[in-house]
C-alpha cells in the first residue's frame, strides 16, 4: 500500500533533513538505530521511528525499513486483520480466475 509521507531526522554528519516519499508497504506492528520522524502527508500526523533495515540504493531511491518507537496502528488509517487471520478465514475474499489471452508477436 502506498501512502505519501515525509521523513525527517538528522544525517550521519548531524545535519537535519526532510524527504518527501511514499511507503512501499505498511505494517500495524512496528517497534525498535537512527531516530527519524515520519509524517503522514494526508493527516499531518507524525510518528517517531527507528531505522531497522537499509536496502539497496537504486538511482536516487533507497529502500529503508522503519519501526515505530511505539505502536500506532491507527497511523495509516487502514483496518488491519486480527492476529489470528489467515487467507482461509471466512472473511478472506478470493478473486475469480480470469482467462489470460496470449499476446501476439510484436
Amino acid at each position: 500500500m502506498q501512502v505519501s509521507v515525509g521523513v525527517s531526522g538528522t544525517d550521519a554528519q548531524g545535519r537535519p533533513f526532510r524527504e518527501e516519499t511514499s511507503t512501499l508497504a505498511i505494517n500495524a506492528h512496528v517497534i525498535s538505530g537512527s531516530l527519524l520522524k515520519v509524517q503522514h502527508n494526508h493527516t499531518k500526523e507524525e510518528q517517531e521511528c527507528h531505522v531497522v533495515f537499509l536496502g539497496p540504493v537504486r538511482g536516487e531511491n533507497a529502500e529503508i525499513g522503519l519501526e515505530f518507537a511505539a505502536p500506532r496502528p491507527q497511523f495509516w488509517r487502514v483496518t488491519f486483520p486480527p492476529e489470528d487471520w489467515t487467507p482461509k478465514s471466512p472473511e478472506a475474499r478470493t478473486a475469480a480466475p480470469t482467462a489470460v489471452k496470449p499476446l501476439g508477436k510484436l
